[in-house]
């Protein structure tokens, strides 16, 4: 029987061969043992559901009430479905293709709610419309590279969905804590971090599109 491959193998296969960092570890360690407990019964459909629904309300929380504190816990929660989904289908044998689908789908409607609360807390909507536009894009990428049989193009650029999850909460953290926004700057929360959220994009889609350049015909799988 063969031995069972260790989470960091797992998503080291899953992120073209790019060695998880020490955090990486860490949140792959927190997901497991959260996989392994109760959870595990929850369909892996309805936990991507959770996570979306989780941001919903969030958005919900600034937009409504104007409560940015809120938004911090909601985001994390988020987070940690979006780990869990993907972990529970792998431990219980339910990863299937309509799984990765609905997966994809519950990611893309998250980053249009991110884009959202950033709007809701002041960001002006063209700077988080192309913040949003620039996922979209380097998913798009990723999704066509991946389907002609490239290899590699799953690596980790600084754009990721823990990235954007991270940006959001601390806009939403900074608003609530100070709701002037930053002294220095005299820019507001929402706008600071929908530039920075660009600005990543750009740093992020280049990334890929430079492993997706770098890709030659060796690299495409050999026709059985």
């Amino acid at each position: 029987m063969a031995p069972q491959r260790s989470d960091d193998e797992e998503w080291s296969d899953l992120h073209g061969g790019v060695q998880p960092s020490p955090v990486v570890r860490g949140w792959l360690r927190m997901i497991r043992v959260l996989a392994s407990g109760p959870i595990i019964r929850i369909p892996p459909d309805a936990l991507s559901v959770a996570g979306v629904l989780a941001l919903a309300a969030a958005w919900g929380a600034v937009a409504g009430p104007g409560w940015p504190a809120l938004v911090v816990p909601l985001v994390l929660l988020a987070g940690v479905l979006d780990g869990l989904d993907g972990a529970v289908a792998l431990r219980t044998g339910r990863a299937r293709p309509l799984g990765a689908v609905v997966d994809s789908v519950a990611d893309r409607v998250g980053d249009v709610l991110l884009g959202a609360v950033l709007v809701a807390i002041g960001a002006p909507l063209g700077w988080a419309l192309a913040a949003v536009a620039l996922v979209f894009l380097l998913e798009y990428v990723r999704a066509r590279a991946q389907a002609v049989g490239m290899p590699g193009v799953g690596a980790v650029t600084v754009a990721e969905r823990p990235t954007r999850l991270i940006v959001v909460a601390m806009a939403a953290g900074g608003a609530a804590a100070s709701p002037a926004g930053l002294p220095l700057l005299g820019w507001g929360w929402g706008v600071t971090f929908a530039v920075t959220w660009t600005a990543v994009g750009v740093v992020g889609t280049g990334q890929l599109l430079l492993g997706v350049r770098r890709s030659t015909p060796k690299d495409f799988p050999r026709p059985q």
